[in-house]
């Protein structure tokens, strides 16, 4: 297998940086604490984050540890953030990672050796080992991961010979960090949004995003309705209908959660688009939410491929 382009980003263990990074893999986006502009032109196939292993050591003590790895496949480009998004971020209400990109989790590897027993050459190890002394500012490196893939247990797909590796979703599982002791009720808990339980917060960015919608397809000329399920608009001109799937998340646009009547309709009617708007704003707390901003993201004749999907819920019998 050809090469592919990394960035190799060091999670320390603290757990403020711990619950930025169940953040960060439940609403697929990861930031750094630094210019966005540093990063400019900075092209990557696959982010790693590496998490459990002190980064203040020699190489020669460093390539002797094991560490937790999340491999992620890279999504779209690098973007400056607007608004906060992680938990820290909206409790000292403030930016503290502008430069921002989309990340879809791939899989978890734990206890992977650093050193050349490890799916990682020496220089993607060492890479890690410097993001973690440099604020856990991302490492770019080059490297043929067909080690890394066969760990994973996954075959990814080539378009041609000299295209970047990727991996069909269908052949992984949800990833998420390992299960913490729930907090007491008092606990303060973050309130970003994106792949978020707050069913209000949910509700105010799926609104949000269905109102940019709109606005967007009556200024196309459109006379749109509201359906809701299993679709959220209809569109229609004189002799001709589309229909919309709408999207809105805070986070980068990555992956979307979809219903399966979402998906069957998709594939059943023959124009329907999928209009995702990310890196939504929110304010406020609620009952008292505002929303604002948004990227758009347009997937025309919009129609799932298996490849493409991932199951991520669970049907339960309950014993009788």
């Amino acid at each position: 297998m050809s090469e592919a382009s990394f960035l190799m980003v060091h999670v320390g263990q603290n757990t403020a940086v711990q619950d930025n990074l169940a953040f960060g893999l439940e609403t697929r986006s990861w930031g750094f604490p630094s210019r966005f502009e540093g990063y400019s032109g900075t092209t990557m196939d696959f982010v790693i984050l590496g998490t459990g292993a002190s980064p203040r050591v020699h190489l020669e003590a460093w390539l002797r540890d094991t560490i937790d790895l999340y491999v992620c496949q890279a999504v779209g480009n690098m973007y400056e953030g607007t608004a906060p998004h992680w938990p820290d971020e909206v409790d000292e209400h403030r930016i503290k990672y502008p430069t921002r990109f989309g990340i879809e989790p791939l899989a978890r590897l734990t206890n992977v050796s650093l050193g050349p027993t490890g799916p990682l050459p020496e220089a993607a190890s060492d890479a890690i080992r410097r993001s973690g002394i440099d604020r856990g500012l991302g490492k770019p490196v080059r490297f043929d991961p067909e080690k890394l893939f066969k760990l994973m247990d996954v075959t990814p797909k080539l378009a041609s010979d000299d295209s970047a590796p990727v991996v069909p979703l269908s052949q992984t599982r949800p990833v998420s960090l390992p299960t913490r002791p729930k907090p007491s009720r008092n606990a303060r808990r973050g309130t970003g949004a994106g792949r978020q339980i707050d069913p209000r917060k949910r509700e105010a960015i799926e609104r949000h995003a269905v109102e940019l919608a709109t606005e967007y397809y009556e200024r196309a000329g459109w006379t749109v309705e509201e359906v809701g399920k299993p679709y959220d608009l209809r569109l229609t001109m004189p002799g001709v209908e589309r229909r919309v799937e709408v999207k809105g998340t805070t986070g980068a646009p990555t992956s979307v959660e979809l219903t399966f009547n979402e998906v069957q309709h998709a594939r059943e009617f023959p124009a329907v688009d999928l209009f995702v708007v990310s890196d939504i704003t929110v304010a406020g707390a609620t009952p008292a939410l505002t929303t604002s901003g948004g990227i758009v993201t347009l997937v025309p004749d919009w129609e799932p491929a298996d490849e493409d999907l991932r199951p991520t819920r669970f049907e339960y019998r309950i014993p009788s």
